[in-house]
C-alpha cells in the first residue's frame, strides 16, 4: 500500500483501545489478516480500505498518508492541492507525533519520581542524541558555516556518543541509589496516559525492530 499505512492503522486502533481482535472481528477479517495488514507484510484491497476508513471514522487519504488531516470535513472547499514534497513528508510527521507524544510520557514519569538529577541526565541523553542527527543534516552539505559548532567534526560522534552513555549509565546509579522505581505495565500506562500510551508502544515495537533488522543484515 505505501510506508505509512500500516503504521497509521496501528495507532488508530490503539488510540481507540480496542484490541486486534475486535478490530478484526469489527472489520470482518481475521485477526492474523489485521496482523498482516498491521505489519507491513501484506497489502489491503480497496474494499478493506474503505471499511478501515469508515471504521476510524478517517478519510483514505488520511490512511494512505496523502494528508494530515484525519476527516474530509477538515478540508477548506477553496484549499489549494499540497505539494507533493509536503506529501511525502507524512512518514516524518508520524514519526514526529510518535517522538513526542512518548516524550510527554517519559517527561511525566520523571516528574512523578522528583528527582532533578534523574530528568538532567535523561534530558542530557535526549539533547544529544538530537544534535548528532541535525548535525549529520548540516555537515551533508560542505559549504554550511562550521561555526555553529565547537566540538569538532571529527570527534562530535564519538564524544557524544560517549557522554549519552555517561548520562544513561548515571541515570541507571542515581535510581539505584535513590530507590527511586514506579510500577508500570502496560495497563498501567495505557490507563494513566489515554493518548501518549499508544505512541510509546509504537515507538517501543518500531526501535525493536530496526534494532533487529540490523543486527541480520550485520
Amino acid at each position: 500500500m505505501n510506508a505509512v499505512f500500516h503504521r497509521i492503522i496501528t495507532i488508530l486502533r490503539k488510540e481507540r483501545g480496542i484490541s486486534q481482535k475486535q478490530a478484526a472481528a469489527d472489520l470482518g477479517v481475521s485477526q492474523a489478516l489485521l496482523s498482516h495488514y498491521e505489519k507491513g507484510i501484506r497489502e489491503c484491497g480497496l474494499d478493506f480500505l474503505s471499511r478501515i476508513a469508515d471504521y476510524y471514522e478517517v478519510s483514505t487519504d488520511y490512511l494512505l498518508g496523502r494528508t494530515i488531516k484525519r476527516t474530509p470535513t477538515e478540508y477548506a472547499p477553496e484549499e489549494p492541492e499540497e505539494p507533493a514534497r509536503s506529501r511525502t513528508s507524512v512518514a516524518n510527521r508520524v514519526n514526529l507525533s510518535l517522538l513526542k507524544s512518548s516524550a510527554d510520557v517519559i517527561y511525566d514519569l520523571l516528574g512523578q519520581l522528583g528527582s532533578r538529577r534523574l530528568s538532567s541526565a535523561a534530558g542530557n541523553y535526549l539533547m544529544c542524541a538530537h544534535y548528532q542527527v541535525f548535525r549529520t543534516l548540516y555537515n551533508a552539505e560542505p559549504g554550511n558555516d562550521p561555526s555553529l559548532f565547537t566540538l569538532d567534526k571529527n570527534h562530535y560522534k564519538a564524544l557524544t556518543t560517549a557522554s549519552m552513555i555517561v548520562d544513561i549509565e548515571a541515570a541507571e546509579a542515581i535510581m539505584a541509589r535513590e530507590c527511586t522505581s514506579l510500577v508500570l505495565s502496560p495497563d498501567i500506562l495505557s490507563g494513566y496516559f489515554e493518548k501518549g500510551a499508544p505512541s510509546l508502544f509504537n515507538l517501543i515495537q518500531l526501535a525493536e525492530k530496526s534494532v533487529k533488522k540490523q543486527k541480520v543484515e550485520d
